[in-house]
């Protein structure tokens, strides 16, 4: 069978402030603004995206910034938290770092073989440290945070869920995870190759109250295909098996579908190419508003209407 599916794409959340978003996840936690461009669907919001030096697959976490937009509710029916892989030898650090910029955390926790951090951004999305020592990715250098001690991208998603029988099956069936682990209530699925970036982890958890979406909520998240042609591939076997996903609609950066889990999380299929440097080099990414062609001749009117943002490591 072909691999259709390799793991995590990208995570995208919602938030009540531009700036302060900025300021959380290129200041604080270090990672590198890859693309400043607009919601494709309301051009008043930017689409932020944050990752790894590339851009890669499996390291950018996106933000709809709407201002002043209340804020969410963690529960059943969300993706509650997302980890991501640091070295085994940065926890110390990164207790310290947190400490210094006054954001709370808990932990050191353990789970499975690991030892993680949990804590919240500025609008209470759920962020995860995971230290491993199995994660290969390089880190990237932002003049401030050592490279030995910086993010790597993903490790894992977290799903909450009431029922997970339809949601496994979901997983293991059509998007072919495999089951690689589980503890009282959590259980851990893999994709392709498997490693940090690959995990989903699917909680059960009954008595929880329903989430609400608002500021900190995770509006989806996106698994990664090859190429367009593994994407229709997929997209094939999710209508035989009775969902309904979307068109392929054009994000720029990758091709797209869209389809709710059981659990009523939104998912996405994501294919790897073109990529984050299709409109503007390497060496420069997310240092200027980047716009579809269809929204060019209102450049002018759109960039007047979004604040000014200073993304600056700390």
């Amino acid at each position: 069978m072909n691999t259709l599916i390799n793991g995590i794409h990208h995570v995208t959340s919602l938030a009540s402030d531009a700036q302060r978003n900025v300021d959380f996840y290129v200041g604080i936690l270090g990672l590198r603004m890859i693309k400043k461009t607009i919601n494709f669907d309301a051009p008043d919001v930017y689409h932020l995206y944050y990752g790894d030096e590339n851009g890669t697959p499996g390291s950018v976490l996106t933000f709809f910034p709407y201002a002043g937009l209340s804020r969410g509710r963690k529960g059943i029916g969300q993706l509650t938290y997302t980890a991501y892989s640091i070295p085994e030898a940065s926890l110390s650090f990164w207790m310290d770092r947190l400490v210094s910029f006054g954001i709370p955390y808990a932990g050191p926790y353990k789970r499975f073989d690991e030892t993680y951090l949990r804590f919240e951004d500025f609008d209470g999305t759920g962020i995860e440290l995971v230290a491993n020592r199995a994660d290969v990715r390089p880190g990237w250098d932002n003049g401030k945070i050592p490279v030995e001690f910086s993010i790597r991208g993903f490790h894992t998603v977290s799903l909450n869920e009431n029922n997970i029988d339809r949601t496994v099956s979901l997983l293991t069936n059509v998007m072919q995870h495999t089951l690689v682990a589980e503890e009282k209530d959590r259980f851990r699925f893999q994709a392709g190759a498997g490693g940090s970036g690959s995990f989903v982890d699917v909680l059960f958890s009954p008595n929880e109250v329903r989430a609400l979406q608002g500021a900190g909520s995770v509006h989806h998240v996106a698994f990664s295909t090859d190429s367009d042609e593994t994407q229709l591939e997929i997209r094939e076997q999710l209508l035989s098996s009775g969902y309904q996903p979307t068109e392929v609609l054009d994000r720029n950066y990758f091709h797209s579908i869209y389809y709710r889990e059981p659990g009523g999380i939104l998912f996405e299929i994501a294919t790897n190419p073109p990529g984050f440097t299709i409109d503007e080099p390497q060496e420069s990414l997310g240092s200027a508003l980047k716009l579809p062609e269809w929204y060019e001749p209102r450049r002018a009117k759109i960039e007047a209407a979004l604040p000014v943002l200073v993304a600056e490591a700390k």
